[in-house]
């Protein structure tokens, strides 16, 4: 046997069956007309905004990073919540203009970017997050040969990381960013050019769990940024710090403490350095705000004995649910947490395999798992769905096409 990551709290069971939003599932599942299904709680995304708002000084600002989950009735509720929006793509930026969110509170990252997005961006007046001195050069001749003035920002590559972080965008050689040492000689050379210098954004890593390790990355942020606004004499208008902050999937993972690091970026905020006196800061999140309001919903085709194992065989997989798969990044594959969404009221009575319907053993949703007897027509339910769930799965892998999605 082995064990499940925690099913997060908000959850409950209604006539004997998982409630979401307070509806059961298969009322859900009714209302979208099919399986395999993501359903996404609004209620419990307007909570955690709420919570991050109560522990964080009123001058952060908060951005979301819509590659979490992009599914449009959520970014359109997301639009009247957060600050910001941050994208990666041109599509990502159609579909943050689509949402109402205003341009001006719209940046743009992703170190490949096309001249057609770059364009895109600059004609739509969102802030673009340079990556490269070349991709600076690109972007000035585009505003130059549009008669438009680009609102540029950098994106700095640091040479520390978000220590213990599950996925390390700092701290070495990488493909995102600008090493720090270069930064200040592109400040000083944008100040001389026809564009708006909207600052920088510093992003460490992501995923993790441990408000010091955070707080450690975030105070190392204040101090790079300081020490580029000295060493290019020019200030910082906008400061995006990045995010970082996980959200437990595993068993043995526990939350990360709010209230510490709330507490610690307070501390921060009344310690700035004259050079951040009038900068703006943001925090970047995606799956912090979104992951555990998601919930993905599959039934079961099939159940079937193999040597002594019972597999549960399901209508979705990997390709709706990569990550939950083990095949997203993950070294050791963990169980996510998971459950029998029919028979949410009944103790655990059996040990099986849960596994999707494509023709490859990577498509495990869970392994050696104790549940409640379950059966043909009786529907699984994958938590901690609402981040990089529909937006970072394979859905065209073997032709079953992608889940339905619903925010209730």
């Amino acid at each position: 046997m082995k064990p499940v990551g925690p099913i997060p709290p908000g959850f409950a069971d209604q006539t004997g069956e998982l409630a979401i939003g307070g509806r059961p599932v298969s009322s859900l599942v009714s209302e979208a007309g099919a399986t395999p299904l993501f359903v996404y709680s609004a209620d419990m995304i307007a909570q955690r905004i709420s919570d991050l708002r109560e522990h964080l000084p009123a001058s952060i600002r908060l951005n979301y990073a819509i590659k979490a989950n992009s599914f449009a009735p959520l970014l359109n509720r997301m639009a009247a919540l957060v600050d910001g929006f941050d994208i990666a793509s041109r599509g990502e930026l159609e579909m943050a203009l689509a949402s109402g969110m205003k341009p001006s509170s719209i940046s743009f990252a992703g170190p490949g970017k096309g001249d057609d997005e770059l364009a895109a961006a600059i004609e739509a007046g969102v802030t673009i997050n340079l990556e490269s001195e070349h991709e600076a050069e690109r972007a000035l001749a585009i505003g130059r040969r549009g008669n438009l003035t680009p609102c540029l920002a950098i994106r700095v590559n640091p040479r520390f990381e978000l220590r213990g972080s599950g996925m390390k965008m700092g701290g070495g050689a990488k493909p995102f960013g600008i090493d720090a040492e270069r930064i200040p000689a592109l400040v000083r050379e944008l100040a001389t050019q026809d564009c708006e210098w909207r600052g920088l954004h510093i992003f460490t890593g992501s995923q993790s769990l441990d408000a010091q390790a955070v707080l450690e990355a975030q105070a190392n942020v204040l101090a790079l940024a300081d020490q580029i606004a000295r060493d290019s004499g020019i200030g910082i208008p906008l400061l995006n710090m990045g995010g970082g902050f996980g959200i437990p999937y595993f068993p043995g993972d526990k939350p990360l403490d709010l209230a510490r690091l709330g507490q610690g970026i307070s501390v921060g905020m009344q310690n700035l350095p004259s050079t951040l006196s009038d900068t703006e800061f943001h925090i970047e999140l995606g799956r912090y705000l979104v992951g555990e309001a998601g919930v993905y919903l599959t039934r079961i085709l099939d159940r079937k004995e193999s040597y002594g194992e019972t597999y549960l065989i399901t209508d979705g997989g990997l390709h709706h649910q990569l990550a939950a798969s083990g095949n997203f990044g993950t070294v050791v594959r963990r169980n996510y947490p998971v459950g029998i969404a029919t028979r949410f009221d009944k103790p655990a009575e059996e040990t099986v395999n849960i596994v999707g319907r494509l023709c490859t053993p990577l498509d495990r949703l869970a392994d050696k798992v104790r549940m409640p007897k379950a059966g043909v027509g009786d529907i699984v339910a994958v938590f901690c769905a609402g981040a990089y769930g529909a937006s970072a799965s394979p859905s065209a892998f073997l032709g079953h096409g992608p889940a339905a999605e619903i925010l209730v």
